[in-house]
């Protein structure tokens, strides 16, 4: 059941705009598909999905492992981040609730060399540099993609 209910997630995600989990519970009970909030949550980390922010308004979950849903960083930064913050090769960034796995997706596929990995929360974004000067390269290349 578990193997299906993911396909249906991806499926729909790729297919339509989802807003919120309440919209997506519903559209998978549209397909025969009872799903609690805890367990539709638990799916949503499982599968990788972000939410991203839409420029003219609202948010949608993506899949951005999928090529044409992947973030850019260009779009998605002036909109999710709130502050950043490091020491040593360490960087903290702080985004929109949802944001951080948008974030993290985006770097990881702008493919940096100066990043050795990201790890991301909710709405914290944990990246590895490979030492403290990159990372002043780095928090000026993020900043410059805010402006």
């Amino acid at each position: 059941m578990k193997l299906q209910r993911h396909a249906a997630i991806l499926r729909m995600v790729r297919e339509r705009r989802i807003e919120s989990q309440d919209g997506l519970r519903e559209a998978l009970g549209g397909e025969g598909i009872t799903v609690t909030q805890a367990t539709l949550s638990r799916d949503i980390r499982e599968l990788g999905l972000a939410k991203l922010v839409d420029p003219q308004g609202g948010s949608y979950y993506a899949n951005p492992h999928e090529g044409s849903l992947r973030p850019d960083l260009t779009q998605i930064l002036p909109t999710l981040l709130v502050s950043v913050d490091g020491t040593g090769p360490l960087i903290v960034v702080k985004t929109a609730t949802g944001g951080a796995p948008a974030v993290a997706a985006a770097l990881d596929q702008a493919g940096w060399k100066e990043i050795i990995g990201t790890l991301a929360g909710d709405d914290t974004l944990l990246i590895i540099t490979k030492n403290p000067r990159v990372r002043l390269l780095v928090e000026a290349r993020l900043a410059a993609l805010t402006r």
